[in-house]
């Protein structure tokens, strides 16, 4: 009994030196343990956990957190971490944008995206359904995803009518409406989708959501495995989250009220055959849409809650894996669930910011400044 006690004591003090010591963290599975905290106590051990060893995470990781935690606090704080994000993608957007009339360029660099799919069962497929559009990655991974969030923070990119009226001449709704594509990235059809909207390049909501209800009718949730259920659900939290700016402002309930009520009628299953991070966004859903009361949020909270690991101070992978990295994404959400606001922030502007505007990168150009921004 004495050697099996030194042996988990010795296992835990390795683990606890992997996951503070280096961006990489534990590797190894971790065995679940169960705790009497409160939201609040695991809220602040993630956050904690979270903001001591953010220097050493990607910028992108870095990014995603600090912008989240600006829109749910408003803390100024919070803008150097986007800032990180800003000068990233600006230099990113000079090398992508600035070469979009040469031939063959936007076919190429979206094959490097696809050529970057992990294989697997899901990867293979991914490269299967995409395969009839070589060039969609780009205009939309690349080219939408950078061009939203440089307009999030105020500003325009380098090059930034060419990229526009690349994205103009691109036909996207073959590939957003391919029922293959939708069972291989539904979450991230809806964000081109909407990101095409906010950046004035094309309207295809319509045509997404009657090819994802088409894809996925609600009859046919038997026929599922928990691949493809995941990847449903998924796709559903999204709708909502990108109709927020991602947390920037509310959503009206009334539009996704079949969302809505699909999650309070399918909930026990969805807390069975997802994972954490699905199964946050579940919650978060209906606090965006102002029900914070409905009994599919305190569900969720209790889940939550009981996967935060307490030596760990945060929640490990489905694996039970305690690797920060990619494990932000699921963390953060989780902070999100347990301490939702009362007001929502948009941006951060970072030209309105006073310890980000002079920092700002020079490829970008200030579009409009919060006030007016907010006004619109």
């Amino acid at each position: 009994m004495l050697k099996h006690r030194k042996s988990n004591v010795i296992s835990y003090l390795l683990l606890s030196a992997s996951l503070f010591g280096s961006v990489a963290f534990a590797k190894e599975s971790v065995e679940a343990l169960s705790h009497n905290l409160t939201a609040d106590q695991v809220y602040q051990g993630i956050k904690s956990t979270l903001e001591s060893n953010l220097f050493s995470l990607p910028p992108r990781v870095q990014g995603h957190y600090a912008i989240r935690q600006y829109r749910m606090t408003g803390e100024d704080k919070y803008a150097n971490g986007a800032l990180i994000d800003l000068l990233t993608i600006a230099e990113q957007q000079a090398y992508y944008n600035c070469q979009l009339d040469k031939p063959g360029f936007s076919k190429a660099e979206s094959q490097k995206e696809v050529a970057k799919i992990k294989p697997g069962i899901r990867g293979n497929a991914r490269k299967s359904a995409i395969a009839p559009y070589p060039e969609f990655m780009f205009y939309t991974d690349i080219l939408l995803r950078y061009a939203s969030r440089v307009d999030e923070f105020g500003f325009k990119g380098p090059c930034h009518d060419v990229m526009i009226n690349t994205l103009k001449n691109a036909n996207l709704a073959p590939a957003l409406t391919d029922k293959k594509m939708i069972k291989s990235w539904a979450a991230q059809l809806i964000n081109y989708v909407f990101w095409a909207k906010q950046m004035g390049v094309g309207d295809y909501y319509s045509a997404y959501k009657q090819a994802f209800i088409k894809t996925y009718p609600d009859s046919e949730d038997a026929k599922l495995d928990k691949s493809q259920y995941k990847n449903k659900i998924y796709g559903m939290t999204h709708f909502i989250f990108a109709a927020s700016g991602y947390y920037q402002q509310p959503v009206d309930a009334k539009e996704y009220q079949w969302i809505l009520t699909y999650f309070e009628n399918n909930i026990d299953r969805i807390l069975k055959d997802t994972t954490e991070d699905i199964i946050t966004e579940v919650g978060i859903s209906f606090l965006i849409t102002g029900n914070a009361n409905n009994p599919v949020v305190d569900k969720v909270k209790k889940h939550v809650i009981a996967a935060y690991h307490p030596q760990l101070k945060m929640i490990p992978s489905p694996k039970g894996e305690a690797h920060l990295s990619s494990g932000e994404h699921r963390n953060v959400l989780a902070m999100m669930l347990l301490k939702w606001p009362e007001t929502l922030h948009k941006g951060p502007y970072l030209n309105d910011i006073t310890s980000t505007k002079r920092y700002l990168p020079k490829l970008v150009t200030p579009k409009s400044t919060a006030a007016n921004k907010s006004s619109q």
